[in-house]
């Protein structure tokens, strides 16, 4: 785990993902290619998943074959929800990452996967395994981390079970995501503050969903219990579009990062070529 380091992790795909209009292949390309040059440390590029589910993602693998990473100091993350998917995603040199949305909540995990916490930690064990093979690096998302709209069980009993059992197959980055934005702050502390000081070999993250009137206190929330990893999407676009009919956008990059700049901290990003990714943005989700 890095230390006294952010870890930002740009969300592309999330917000691609739920968009009703097709995106062109072409056009995402160009896109990540732009965003490749910004300085994230992760980009969350595409998805090995159903493209019956996920339409949006049906061309991740051309996408992935036509991303130039020779001057980039980011490394590319995918989402995978099987075993086939891993198999795909390993197959590419240039992919750093899996991450795979494990959810606490049984509901949620049967709605997104199509199957129960046992199996879906079954698939985790054999993705893990593909991984360490291969030479990636298996992200968990803790889906539902703070809480859920089902009436399944939550509270920090869960999260210390699923965590445990996660760093037993020697996962070192999980990253709780709150999938339909229901999180208010003093969930967002009570979660990182019971998991970073028990394992202090994670590097623990958010996937925060918020609006306009509240993304400011959920980040100063997860900031102030320590939290060093944080996934955002430009302009805040996007969702799950599993978990509800009205998707609740992502956390905004740029506001994120305006927030980091007014504590002084550090964010090394090309601000120009962030700009120019900002103004394609607004041109592709139309």
């Amino acid at each position: 785990m890095k230390e006294n380091k952010f870890t930002l992790v740009e969300c592309p795909r999330d917000a691609m993902q739920g968009w009703k209009n097709f995106i062109s292949t072409a056009d995402k390309i160009n896109y990540l290619n732009t965003l490749l040059k910004v300085g994230f440390d992760v980009l969350d590029c595409g998805s090995f998943v159903s493209a019956k589910a996920i339409p949006q993602m049906a061309d991740t693998a051309e996408v992935i074959s036509n991303l130039d990473l020779q001057d980039s100091v980011t490394k590319l993350l995918v989402i995978v929800a099987n075993e086939r998917g891993a198999e795909e995603a390993v197959k590419f040199n240039s992919i750093s990452y899996l991450g795979f949305p494990f959810s606490i909540s049984p509901s949620f995990q049967m709605r997104n996967t199509n199957s129960s916490l046992e199996e879906s930690f079954e698939r985790v064990k054999t993705i893990q395994e593909l991984c360490e093979r291969n030479g990636k690096q298996l992200v968990i998302y803790l889906s539902m981390g703070f809480g859920n709209p089902y009436g399944d069980a939550y509270g920090e009993d869960i999260l210390l079970y699923w965590a445990s059992k996660m760093t037993d197959l020697g996962i070192r980055i999980i990253s709780l995501a709150d999938t339909v934005g229901v999180a208010t702050p003093d969930q967002i502390s009570s979660a990182l503050n019971s998991l970073i000081p028990v394992y202090p070999q994670v590097e623990f993250g958010v996937h925060l969903h918020a609006d306009a009137m509240n993304w400011k206190p959920k980040l100063e929330a997860a900031l102030h219990a320590g939290c060093l990893r944080f996934d955002s999407a430009i302009k805040g676009i996007g969702g799950c579009p599993m978990a509800q009919d009205e998707l609740v956008g992502n956390m905004d990059t740029e506001k994120m990062i305006a927030f980091f700049q007014e504590k002084n901290l550090d964010i090394p990003l090309d601000k120009k070529v962030l700009q120019e990714c900002s103004t394609m943005a607004v041109q592709i989700f139309q």
